[in-house]
Protein backbone atom coordinates (compact mmCIF):
# COMPACT_ATOMS: atom_id res chain seq x y z
CA UNK A 1 0.00 0.00 0.00
CA UNK A 2 1.68 3.29 -1.03
CA UNK A 3 0.64 6.37 1.35
CA UNK A 4 0.78 10.09 0.63
CA UNK A 5 1.92 12.21 4.01
CA UNK A 6 1.64 16.00 3.45
CA UNK A 7 1.19 18.35 6.47
CA UNK A 8 0.86 22.15 7.16
CA UNK A 9 -1.15 22.79 3.87
CA UNK A 10 -2.71 26.34 5.94
CA UNK A 11 -5.44 26.44 3.25
CA UNK A 12 -2.99 26.01 0.34
CA UNK A 13 -2.95 23.33 -1.86
CA UNK A 14 -0.36 23.08 -4.51
CA UNK A 15 -2.24 20.97 -7.82
CA UNK A 16 1.20 19.19 -8.25
CA UNK A 17 0.13 17.38 -5.07
CA UNK A 18 -2.21 15.40 -7.12
CA UNK A 19 0.51 13.90 -9.48
CA UNK A 20 2.98 13.36 -6.55
CA UNK A 21 0.21 11.16 -5.09
CA UNK A 22 -1.28 9.85 -8.08
CA UNK A 23 0.24 6.32 -7.16
CA UNK A 24 -0.96 6.16 -3.73
CA UNK A 25 -3.55 4.44 -2.00
CA UNK A 26 -4.64 6.77 0.88
CA UNK A 27 -3.61 10.43 1.85
CA UNK A 28 -2.55 11.03 5.39
CA UNK A 29 -2.65 14.71 6.61
CA UNK A 30 -0.47 15.78 9.78
CA UNK A 31 -2.68 18.76 10.76
CA UNK A 32 -3.07 22.39 10.00
CA UNK A 33 -5.23 21.69 7.37
CA UNK A 34 -6.53 25.32 7.22
CA UNK A 35 -9.91 25.18 5.37
CA UNK A 36 -12.88 22.67 4.72
CA UNK A 37 -11.85 22.93 1.22
CA UNK A 38 -8.12 21.86 1.50
CA UNK A 39 -10.01 18.71 3.00
CA UNK A 40 -12.68 18.10 0.44
CA UNK A 41 -10.04 18.42 -2.64
CA UNK A 42 -8.18 15.30 -0.71
CA UNK A 43 -11.14 13.45 0.59
CA UNK A 44 -12.63 13.46 -3.47
CA UNK A 45 -9.00 12.18 -4.58
CA UNK A 46 -8.18 9.49 -2.09
CA UNK A 47 -9.19 7.85 0.65
CA UNK A 48 -7.86 10.37 3.52
CA UNK A 49 -7.31 10.32 6.80
CA UNK A 50 -6.35 13.83 8.89
CA UNK A 51 -5.74 15.02 12.11
CA UNK A 52 -7.06 18.80 12.85
CA UNK A 53 -4.14 21.19 13.69
CA UNK A 54 -3.92 24.20 16.09
CA UNK A 55 -4.77 26.63 13.35
CA UNK A 56 -7.75 24.50 12.31
CA UNK A 57 -11.14 25.66 13.27
CA UNK A 58 -14.40 24.30 14.53
CA UNK A 59 -15.70 22.77 11.67
CA UNK A 60 -12.13 20.68 10.88
CA UNK A 61 -11.84 19.72 14.72
CA UNK A 62 -15.42 18.52 14.26
CA UNK A 63 -14.33 16.47 10.93
CA UNK A 64 -11.16 15.40 12.27
CA UNK A 65 -9.70 14.26 15.39
CA UNK A 66 -6.52 15.78 17.48
CA UNK A 67 -4.81 12.09 17.01
CA UNK A 68 -5.32 9.21 15.35
CA UNK A 69 -4.15 5.53 16.46
CA UNK A 70 -4.72 2.85 13.68
CA UNK A 71 -3.20 -0.08 12.23
CA UNK A 72 -2.37 -0.84 8.65
CA UNK A 73 -0.60 -3.95 6.83
CA UNK A 74 0.47 -5.17 10.20
CA UNK A 75 2.37 -1.49 11.38
CA UNK A 76 0.85 0.80 14.41
CA UNK A 77 0.56 3.93 13.62
CA UNK A 78 -0.13 7.09 15.68
CA UNK A 79 -0.72 10.54 14.07
CA UNK A 80 -0.81 13.90 15.83
CA UNK A 81 -0.62 17.53 15.18
CA UNK A 82 1.68 18.67 18.07
CA UNK A 83 4.28 15.66 18.91
CA UNK A 84 7.39 17.35 19.39
CA UNK A 85 10.36 15.22 17.95
CA UNK A 86 12.99 13.03 19.03
CA UNK A 87 13.85 13.01 21.94
CA UNK A 88 11.91 16.26 22.43
CA UNK A 89 8.65 15.05 22.64
CA UNK A 90 5.22 16.66 23.42
CA UNK A 91 5.20 16.30 27.25
CA UNK A 92 1.23 15.29 26.06
CA UNK A 93 2.27 12.06 24.20
CA UNK A 94 5.59 11.32 25.47
CA UNK A 95 3.90 9.38 28.14
CA UNK A 96 2.23 7.19 26.19
CA UNK A 97 5.02 6.93 23.34
CA UNK A 98 6.68 5.36 26.19
CA UNK A 99 4.58 3.08 27.73
CA UNK A 100 3.15 1.99 24.00
CA UNK A 101 5.12 3.01 21.48
CA UNK A 102 3.74 2.59 17.48
CA UNK A 103 5.33 1.46 14.32
CA UNK A 104 5.33 5.11 12.68
CA UNK A 105 4.94 7.86 14.68
CA UNK A 106 3.50 10.53 12.62
CA UNK A 107 3.42 14.83 13.18
CA UNK A 108 3.37 18.47 11.78
CA UNK A 109 3.44 21.54 13.33
CA UNK A 110 7.19 22.33 13.09
CA UNK A 111 7.16 22.51 8.94
CA UNK A 112 10.65 20.93 9.66
CA UNK A 113 11.16 17.98 7.63
CA UNK A 114 11.99 15.14 9.53
CA UNK A 115 12.45 11.21 8.97
CA UNK A 116 14.38 8.89 11.92
CA UNK A 117 14.06 5.78 13.60
CA UNK A 118 13.82 6.46 17.73
CA UNK A 119 16.34 4.17 18.58
CA UNK A 120 15.04 4.54 22.67
CA UNK A 121 11.80 3.69 21.60
CA UNK A 122 11.56 0.32 20.28
CA UNK A 123 12.95 1.72 17.16
CA UNK A 124 9.76 3.76 16.16
CA UNK A 125 10.16 5.73 12.72
CA UNK A 126 9.05 8.78 13.17
CA UNK A 127 7.69 10.77 10.19
CA UNK A 128 7.35 14.96 9.86
CA UNK A 129 6.64 15.60 6.05
CA UNK A 130 7.24 19.44 6.91
CA UNK A 131 4.97 22.02 5.42
CA UNK A 132 3.13 21.82 2.18
CA UNK A 133 1.79 25.30 2.23
CA UNK A 134 3.24 28.72 2.06
CA UNK A 135 2.70 29.81 5.55
CA UNK A 136 5.85 29.65 7.80
CA UNK A 137 9.31 29.76 7.99
CA UNK A 138 10.09 26.63 5.98
CA UNK A 139 11.97 27.87 2.64
CA UNK A 140 10.91 24.41 0.52
CA UNK A 141 7.33 22.71 0.34
CA UNK A 142 7.89 19.00 1.39
CA UNK A 143 5.97 15.94 1.35
CA UNK A 144 7.00 12.10 2.07
CA UNK A 145 5.60 8.98 -0.06
CA UNK A 146 5.98 5.50 0.89
CA UNK A 147 5.09 2.26 0.78
CA UNK A 148 3.91 -0.24 3.78
CA UNK A 149 3.65 -3.60 3.48
CA UNK A 150 3.47 -7.03 5.53
CA UNK A 151 5.05 -4.67 8.59
CA UNK A 152 7.50 -3.12 6.82
CA UNK A 153 7.77 0.87 5.76
CA UNK A 154 9.79 0.83 1.95
CA UNK A 155 10.63 3.20 -0.50
CA UNK A 156 10.72 6.26 1.44
CA UNK A 157 10.84 9.41 -1.03
CA UNK A 158 10.70 12.97 -0.03
CA UNK A 159 8.99 15.01 -2.39
CA UNK A 160 10.10 18.78 -2.83
CA UNK A 161 7.04 20.96 -4.15
CA UNK A 162 9.35 24.06 -4.50
CA UNK A 163 10.27 27.24 -2.57
CA UNK A 164 7.44 28.44 -0.01
CA UNK A 165 6.83 31.99 -1.65
CA UNK A 166 7.08 30.66 -5.41
CA UNK A 167 3.78 31.41 -7.06
CA UNK A 168 2.33 28.49 -8.21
Amino acid sequence: MKIGLISDTHSFLDESVFHHFESCDQVWHAGDIGNLEVAQKLEDFKPFRAVFGNIDGGKLRIMYPARQEFEIEGLKVWMTHIGGSPPRYNRQVLPALKAQPPDIFICGHSHILKVMTDKKLNNMLYLNPGAAGRQGFHLVRTLIRFDVSEGKVSQMQVIELGDRSARV
